[in-house]
């Protein structure tokens, strides 16, 4: 954030007429620098992102999570360029387009990079590349040019074809329907007409366990219960954590991080305090959903800032400062003067989720109908999404899980979008899923069928993944059960199976615990091998199928580091060497780009691999007198930009040279196989698992 406020603020006082931010690979440092440049001066933003050939930023984040964490936050243009060339990136371009509401800018590469004659060169000419241009401004891109191989041809070429009439009908950010969202940093749930269910479990109201666990930081429940409310089928999940006794900022940031390591659902923010609510906002690597604003206009004069500058939905609770209207007219009446006050911060309406109130009807007989009506008017008179919190309706009466259920399939039927309820509970799901079905919603009833053949499966995750503490206790009919027994796979960690699972699912603070456990009945070069390496290869696989995201396969990696570390230590006191191998990393010569090196070195070493990492911008001489003077069998070169790769060619000539007998390892964005075998490398590989692969080969 600092580095980008001084690059904004220099910018607008040397006189420029707007900002652009351009090939940012993660999402969070793009929310950063759309934050230091809009809090610094007050010129135009253009955002413009770098998606791989799987369709996703470096850290995992799809183009419709791009455009709906960021064009909210006032943004002026969003779009993407890099990485790919125009044909490449024409699904990316479709997807931007489909979300869109700003203009789109698109500036590919040339195509891919290929060396003729000692020069690189790209495989996209000057007319194939406009002919692609054509279409995408014909679809609606509005910004156009080139980035990587082009050259002032090729912009040239693109200025006549928009004089000569293209893309006359062109938007320049036409109004769409706008519908609530919430983003986690790889995935988006639109309120989208779908039930969107909102786990409930992490609020410390009632729950005696989760209480303890504020007050002992005990992120480790956290994670569990974010866990297991995702796998049994929350969509989102609500994060309270106000007690009067505890630091509720400080639990707060802690469970969004650890939350946002372990899940890919987005949050929605549930605290009372306004500075904290924007501190747990901004804090998110996604874009959270702010619960809750109300009628009462010091609420909505703190609340609604934060909502326009974070781009975020809120939930509007129709109460005011004389609490909650006896009539439904009332409550009708609060929801307009809240949009009527979004509306002078230019708040769209549809981003507002109204909840009703679920009153107890065992205090108010006519609580019931009133909320049922409300939500009915809601929908039709006002068209926007609702939320309730289902279980209050039942408070006080026995048997409230019948109540429960029941309240639920009412509500579904008056317009419910997002339930607040336990996902944990069968019962509640299975009334959700049946109720989709009836409503025509959940269309050839295929969320049905796959829930059914799932329910056992998730079911048995679910509870497997509930925190420990608490002895289970019966629950009463159709509610939930008390907090049960211990958590998944670390329940003492007892075998390898354990550790495995700790490892995939990335609980960095238990790792340490389960291998000091297994290393007491086995030796620690076979936990490595029979335990660690196989965690690791099933987390490679989870990551190149795309299952998980580069953020997943980091936090396995530290945490089997912390499994290596309690390892090492026995390894080393009884004489036996930890390192599989050692290897040189460098980024080369005039190449200030390294996160690449780094993601190959963080995984690397939690293989067992030694890293002699000589940073970036590293000489040939530099990386050939390492590899000679520690008769290094491989070495690891990466590049980003195409005017560097000849550095790394003439740093493996000289390594063939006179680097002894070693193997040259390349990767880099402007890199792919045939291109690293023209430079003279031994190996290409495109991901930090390849260097692995290609590592075990060298040292087995």
């Amino acid at each position: 954030y600092d580095i980008y406020r001084e690059q904004a603020a220099a910018g607008a006082d040397a006189g420029a007429d707007f900002i652009i931010l351009e090939t940012f690979t993660d999402v969070f440092e793009m929310k950063a620098a759309v934050l230091a440049a809009k809090e610094n001066c007050k010129l135009p933003v253009f955002c413009s992102v770098t998606f791989q050939e799987d369709g996703r930023m470096l850290t995992g984040t799809d183009p419709m999570t791009a455009v709906h964490l960021l064009q909210d936050m006032g943004i002026d243009a969003i779009g993407v360029n890099c990485s790919l060339g125009p044909e490449q990136m024409r699904p990316v371009v479709r997807e931007i387009l489909d979300h869109a509401r700003i203009p789109v800018i698109v500036q590919p590469n040339a195509g891919l990079p290929r060396e003729e004659g000692g020069k690189t060169l790209y495989d996209v000419n000057v007319e194939e590349f406009t002919n692609a241009m054509r279409g995408m401004i014909e679809a609606g891109v509005s910004i156009v040019g080139g980035c990587c191989g082009t050259t002032p041809e090729y912009i040239r070429a693109i200025r006549e074809l928009i004089d000569a009439g293209a893309g006359g009908a062109a938007r320049r950010g036409d109004v769409k329907t706008c519908q609530p969202s919430a983003c986690s940093a790889t995935k988006t749930v639109l309120l989208d007409g779908r039930a969107r269910v909102v786990g409930e479990r992490l609020n410390p109201t009632g729950k005696k366990r989760m209480k303890q666990a504020l007050l002992e930081n005990d992120f480790n429940y956290i994670e569990d219960e974010g866990r297991a409310q995702v796998r049994a089928g929350a969509e989102i999940v609500m994060i309270n954590m106000g007690l009067p006794e505890a630091d509720e900022r400080a639990l707060l940031l802690g469970g969004i991080r650890r939350l946002e390591g372990s899940l890919d659902a987005p949050l929605v923010i549930d605290c009372m305090d306004a500075e904290t609510v924007e501190t747990a906002v901004r804090a998110c690597r996604g874009k959270p959903v702010v619960n809750s604003v109300n009628g009462e206009q010091q609420r909505m004069d703190e609340i609604f800032p934060i909502v326009k500058k974070y781009g975020t939905a809120v939930i509007t609770l129709l109460l005011d400062e004389k609490g909650i209207p006896e009539s439904v007219g009332g409550r009708l009446e609060i929801l307009e003067k809240v949009l009527r006050e979004a509306g002078k911060y230019g708040i769209q309406k549809e981003r507002i989720i109204v909840d009703c109130l679920t009153l107890t009807v065992s205090a108010q007989q006519d609580a019931c109908v009133d909320t049922l009506e409300a939500m009915r008017i809601v929908k039709e008179r006002f068209g926007l999404r609702t939320t309730l919190g289902v279980s209050n309706i039942s408070y006080g009466l026995p048997e409230r899980g019948g109540l429960n259920r029941t309240f639920l399939a009412m509500a579904m039927l008056a317009g419910l979008d997002a339930p607040i309820i336990d996902p944990t509970n069968k019962d509640y799901m299975d009334t959700l899923r049946c109720a989709e079905v009836l409503l025509g919603k959940d269309r050839d009833a295929t969320d049905y069928i796959a829930g059914a053949a799932d329910g056992v499966r998730r079911a048995a995750a679910a509870k497997a993944d509930r925190p420990g503490g608490d002895e289970p206790k019966p629950a009463k009919a159709g509610e939930p059960s008390q907090d049960a027994a211990r958590p998944p796979a670390a329940q003492t960690a007892a075998d390898g199976a354990g550790l495995i699972e700790i490892i995939r699912e990335g609980y960095e603070s238990r790792a340490a615990a389960a291998a000091e456990k297994l290393r007491a009945d086995r030796e620690p070069r076979a936990v490595m091998e029979e335990v660690i390496l196989p965690a690791l290869e099933l987390v490679g696989i989870d990551y190149e199928s795309g299952e998980i995201f580069l953020p997943q396969l980091i936090k396995s990696a530290e945490t089997a580091k912390n499994a290596f570390e309690i390892l090492r230590v026995r390894m080393r006191a009884q004489g036996i060497s930890a390192s599989k191998g050692r290897v040189i990393l460098a980024t080369v010569k005039g190449d200030v780009h390294d996160i690449g090196k780094n993601i190959v070195k963080a995984i690397m070493e939690n293989y067992g691999y030694e890293i002699i990492d000589l940073g970036k911008d590293v000489p040939p001489e530099t990386v050939v007198r390492a590899a000679r003077d520690g008769a290094i069998r491989m070495v690891g070169l990466s590049a980003l930009m195409t005017t560097t790769v000849v550095n790394m060619e003439i740093t493996i000539a000289l390594l063939k040279e006179e680097g002894g007998d070693c193997v040259t390892v390349v990767g880099g964005a402007v890199l792919n196989a045939e291109y690293a075998k023209k430079i003279g490398a031994d190996h290409y590989c495109r991901s930090a698992m390849d260097a692995v692969r290609v590592a075990n080969g060298i040292f087995a």
